[in-house]
Order: structure tokens, then C-alpha cells, then sequence
């Protein structure tokens, strides 16, 4: 009887040493939940971000390479990221049976704590399709006036923001034939490029600034007070229109209300080389202080043009189809690619192969590379037509291009007026 008090004794005490050590390592699971939601969340927020940053450049490439190659672009937006994080941990304790088990006295002189942890992540991505009306509609809509005034006013170079987005200057061409379907011949762009580099010089010497003038237009002839109620000066207020008494208070005059933007020069600048060349690569009247900045105002055909020149900047807009279209002859195409005919090639009144990246030359390229590896030292790269096109790191004037073409995609292509149809996405993993 003793023998089996004894037994009993020490089966207990190893029961519960084994007991202590399941619960001292169930106490730092639990202990260990406490913290999962901020955890997972510091370490999953920033690969996201990356990851969607990642595939939105690498969209915008493969277009714009798609472009180049006559092929047909094509987008999806991520409408939503909804990610799940779960965790959860169990244990048991279950008897260990030793080659003694015949001794009814040691039986269980041991245990098996079993312990297990499990952790998922299911992440739900919503896709959106954005090939539809909306988004043909907003490629094809030229970038408005006080847009490219605006990004003008900002601190990107005037050269970058007027070669991206403007077909002409003045009926200056900048290579038009560009922004559409690749030309059979060569886009005419040496007058624009002379033109905008003496504006950008200018520019940079802060010798010319955009800015915005508030005009005033009479819309006809003077009206009896009494003719005049309340009212129609409120719904005049709301249309930007403007009811003034005149100087007596007989008669009130509607006035209409306008921002006209303008380019500003500064006086010590007319003499320099970089105005007379701005002034006359564009058909500007020289000696101005001040040039009114119209869209589609001017007669398209130059020599109609007054002697002494015109005295506003008009400028024909592109939209975010046409800009895409001509970086995307800042691409490096294969040899290959060109012998297969792939690409449609441009040849000069000689016969000879063109040199497209002379359009974009210090604005925008994209280099090719063969192989299956990515190519080292790429910023984006994407692969096509069994070739990878990538833009380099190094080449801060390309990156900057295209940074601007991101935001400004962004801006066109967002805001839908409609929910479209979605692609949902369940991923899981543990």
C-alpha cells in the first residue's frame, strides 16, 4: 500500500510539472494575442502600399508600350483591399504510455502536452474593370486650359508640362502626328523644341510668370433701376454674372465676369536672345509685357497671321490618350521587333529608318532588354513580346515624366460616375 502511495505521489508531482510547463507556454500564447492586430498591421500595411504602387507603374508601362506596338491599352483599378487576420491556438495534454505501462503503479508517469498556433491572412481584392464608356470617354478628352495654366504655375518645368500636353503653340506643331497611331513619316517638332527650351530658359530665370487676370464684359446697354428686382441680381450672381448701378444709380448695366490667364514678361527680359527667339519661333509680337493665353482662338492657318505677329499664346490641348501615345515613342524597340514587323516604323523622304526617340529625346525613354531575368537598376519594368521594357533608375528626367503622367492618370481615370462591374478576388493564406 505504501509502494502504491509512493506511486501515486510521484505520478501527481510529474503530472503537474508538466502541467506548469503547458501552462506557463498556453499563458504566452494568450499573453501573445493581445498584440496580433497592431502587429499584423505594421507588418502588412507598407507591402501593400508598395505592392499597389508597383502594379499601378507597371500598368501604366505595359500601355504605353501596348501604344507604341498599335495594341489596344487596357486598365483594372483596385476598387478595395479588405484583409483578415486571424489567430487562433489550442493545447492538450494527453497520457504517455512508457514500455512500464504493465505496472498499474506507472502508467501515467508521463504526459504529452500537445500546443498549436495558427495564424491566416485572407486578403479580398476588388477589381474594376476600366475599359468602358467612362474610361474611353476621359482618354479622349483633351486636358482643359486652366489645367495645363495650372500645372504651368506649379513647380514643373514649363517645357515638360507644354511637351506632354499641347499638339501646338501658335500652330507651332509638336510632332501632331505623334499622338495617335505611330506616322509612316517623320513628326515635325525641331521649331516647337527651339521654342520651348528659350521658354524654359526664361522660366528658369523667372523672367516670365503665369497668372490670372480678372476681366470685365458689358453685356448690353444700360437698364432702368426700376426694371432691375432683387431677385435677378441673386440669379445673375449665380450664373457669374454682375448687375452695377452706374455712377448717377439710374441705370444698371449686367456685367460678366471672366479669368482670363495670361503670361507676364518681365521688362528687362524683351532684348535678351531667349525672348527674340521665344517671340519668333512663335509668331509672337515682340516688345509685349503681357500675352493673353487663349485654347483654339487663332486661325490655323499662320499666314494669316498679322505681320508683326499675334498677341496671345493659344495653345490646342492633348488628352491623356494622345500624351500616352507620343512618350511612347521614347521606347528602345528590338531589332527584332522591327524585322518581324511588330511596330510600325517611321522613314524619312529618303527611305531611311527615323529615329522615333528623337521626340521625346531629355523628356522620356523606356529601354529593352532580352532575357527572363528583370533587368538590374530598373524603376519599372514590365515584360512584352517576350522582352522586358523598363525605365532606369538612374535617368531622373524619364522618372519624373512618368511620375507625372501617374498623377495625372489618376486624376483623369478616377471618379466614376457609376459602380461598374467588379472582379473579387478571395486570397488565403497561412
Amino acid at each position: 500500500m505504501g509502494a502504491i502511495v509512493l506511486g501515486s505521489v510521484m505520478k501527481n508531482c510529474r503530472i503537474s510539472w508538466k502541467l506548469a510547463f503547458v501552462t506557463t507556454v498556453f499563458g504566452a500564447m494568450t499573453t501573445g494575442c493581445v498584440s496580433f492586430g497592431p502587429s499584423a498591421l505594421s507588418q502588412t500595411r507598407l507591402h501593400y502600399n508598395e505592392v499597389v504602387k508597383t502594379t499601378a507603374e507597371e500598368q501604366l508601362l505595359l500601355n504605353i508600350v501596348r501604344l507604341r506596338y498599335n495594341d489596344t491599352p487596357s486598365s483594372l483599378a483596385i476598387s478595395t483591399i479588405a484583409a483578415q487576420f486571424e489567430r487562433s491556438q489550442s493545447f492538450a495534454i494527453s497520457p504517455f504510455f512508457t514500455a512500464a505501462g504493465g505496472d498499474i503503479n506507472r502508467s501515467f508517469t508521463a504526459v504529452l502536452p500537445q500546443a498549436q498556433v495558427l495564424g491566416a491572412d485572407r486578403p479580398t481584392f476588388s477589381l474594376t474593370p476600366q475599359d468602358d464608356q467612362e474610361f474611353t470617354r476621359k482618354l479622349f478628352t483633351p486636358v482643359p486650359l486652366e489645367g495645363v495654366i495650372y500645372l504651368a504655375k506649379t513647380t514643373w518645368p514649363v517645357s515638360t508640362i507644354f511637351r506632354l500636353y499641347l499638339e501646338n503653340l501658335n500652330w507651332v506643331s509638336n510632332a501632331q502626328t505623334a499622338s495617335g497611331p505611330a506616322p509612316t513619316k517623320p513628326p515635325e517638332v525641331n521649331d516647337f523644341m527651339r521654342g520651348i527650351e528659350a521658354m524654359q530658359v526664361l522660366q528658369d530665370r523667372g523672367q516670365i510668370v503665369f497668372g490670372i487676370e480678372e476681366r470685365s464684359e458689358t453685356l448690353g446697354g444700360p437698364l432702368p433701376t426700376a426694371s432691375v428686382a432683387a431677385r435677378d441680381v441673386i440669379e445673375a450672381a449665380k450664373s457669374g454674372y454682375v448687375y452695377r448701378p452706374d455712377e448717377k444709380g439710374g441705370n444698371w448695366t449686367l456685367i460678366k465676369k471672366s479669368q482670363q490667364p495670361v503670361l507676364l514678361v518681365d521688362p528687362a527680359a524683351l532684348a535678351s536672345p531667349a525672348m527674340q527667339e521665344f517671340t519668333r519661333t512663335f509668331r509672337l509680337k515682340q516688345g509685349l509685357l503681357k500675352y493673353d493665353i487663349t485654347q483654339e482662338a487663332l486661325h490655323p492657318f499662320p499666314s494669316t497671321f498679322p505681320a508683326e505677329g499675334v498677341t496671345n499664346l493659344d495653345l490646342e490641348t492633348r488628352s491623356l490618350l494622345q500624351a500616352l501615345y507620343f512618350v511612347s515613342h521614347g521606347i528602345d524597340i528590338p531589332q527584332e521587333h522591327v524585322l518581324r514587323g511588330l511596330v510600325q516604323v517611321i522613314r524619312d523622304n529618303a527611305g531611311s529608318l527615323y529615329d522615333s526617340r528623337i521626340i521625346t529625346h531629355g523628356l522620356f525613354q523606356v529601354r529593352s532588354a532580352g532575357g527572363t531575368e528583370r533587368p538590374p537598376g530598373a524603376f519599372v519594368a514590365i515584360q512584352y513580346q517576350g522582352y522586358w521594357f523598363y525605365i532606369e533608375w538612374t535617368d531622373q528626367r524619364s522618372k519624373a515624366t512618368f511620375s507625372l503622367l501617374m498623377e495625372l492618370a489618376r486624376l483623369e481615370l478616377t471618379g466614376k460616375s457609376g459602380p461598374g462591374p467588379l472582379l473579387t478576388l478571395p486570397l488565403s493564406g497561412r
